[in-house]
C-alpha cells in the first residue's frame, strides 16, 4: 500500500462527523430535516463513489432517521389518546350552552310580580313550537308538574337544573340523557299560565338564579336572542 507524501492532500481533512441526534422531541423535528437533507446530498453526490462514504456516517443516519421516527409516532399516539380522553370533542364542544328556541318575545324577566318572586323567564311563542336542551343533562322530570303544567328539569354536570315549564306536549322520559340542543318539549299553555309561552328557570344548589345573567355569563343572550355558538358565525 502505497505511503500518502506529506505534501499530499488530505481528502479527509475538515471532514466532520454527523453529531448524535437530540433527545427531545422539538430537536427531532430538526433532525430530521436535517437526516433527509443527508440523505438527498448522499444519492446526489456520493452513489457514484459509495465506497468513499464512511460506513460509520451512514450507520449514524440510519440510527438518526430511525430515532425521529420513534419520536413522531410517540407525539401522534399521545394526541390520538387525548382526543380519546375527551370523547372526540373539543373543550369548547363539551361545555356548549344554547338558548332554548328561537323567535321568541322576552316579555316577563325575573323578579317580583303580583307580590311574589317570578322565579324564572317567560319566552312567548306559538302552542306546538319545539324548544330544546340548553346543555348537556340528564332528565329527572318529564311529565305533570303541579303550577309548571307539563314540564321537564334537566340536571347539568356541574349541579345546576334547567326547568322547562308550561309545555303542551314534553317528548323525552326521566333518566334520559340530552345534549345540548335536543328537542326536550312542545310550547304550550298548561298549569298556572297566562297564556303560550315557555317558562325557564334556573336552579343552582336547589336556588333560582336570574336565567338572563347566568346564561350570558356562558354565551348566551336571552334578550338580543344570541348564543356564542351563532355570534361566532355571524362575526366570520
Amino acid at each position: 500500500m502505497r505511503q500518502r507524501l506529506s505534501s499530499e492532500p488530505d481528502r479527509y481533512r475538515g471532514r466532520r462527523r454527523v453529531p448524535t441526534p437530540p433527545r427531545s422531541r422539538y430537536a427531532a423535528v430538526v433532525t430530521t430535516a436535517f437526516v433527509g437533507a443527508g440523505i438527498v446530498a448522499l444519492g446526489a453526490n456520493a452513489l457514484p463513489d459509495a465506497k468513499s462514504v464512511s460506513p460509520s456516517v451512514l450507520d449514524e443516519l440510519k440510527q438518526a432517521s430511525i430515532t425521529s421516527q420513534d419520536a413522531a409516532a410517540r407525539a401522534d399516539s399521545a394526541d390520538r389518546a387525548t382526543r380519546d380522553d375527551r370523547g372526540g370533542k373539543t373543550a369548547a364542544e363539551q361545555d356548549t350552552w344554547l338558548l332554548p328556541l328561537h323567535g321568541y318575545d322576552f316579555q316577563s324577566p325575573y323578579g317580583m310580580r303580583w307580590g311574589k318572586l317570578h322565579t324564572g323567564i317567560d319566552l312567548v311563542a306559538p302552542e306546538g313550537t319545539p324548544y330544546r336542551a340548553i346543555h348537556d343533562g340528564q332528565v329527572t322530570k318529564a311529565g305533570w308538574f303541579g303550577g309548571y303544567g307539563y314540564a321537564v328539569i334537566v340536571k347539568h354536570a356541574d349541579g345546576s337544573e334547567a326547568i322547562y315549564g308550561h309545555s303542551s306536549a314534553v317528548t323525552v322520559k326521566e333518566g334520559q340523557q340530552v345534549k345540548a340542543g335536543d328537542q326536550l318539549g312542545l310550547v304550550g299553555n298548561t298549569g298556572h299560565s297566562y297564556g303560550s309561552h315557555l317558562h325557564l328557570e334556573i336552579h343552582v344548589n336547589g336556588q333560582p338564579r336570574d336565567p338572563v345573567p347566568w346564561l350570558d355569563e356562558r354565551g348566551v343572550n336571552i334578550q338580543l336572542e344570541t348564543e356564542a355558538i351563532y355570534a361566532e358565525v355571524a362575526a366570520s
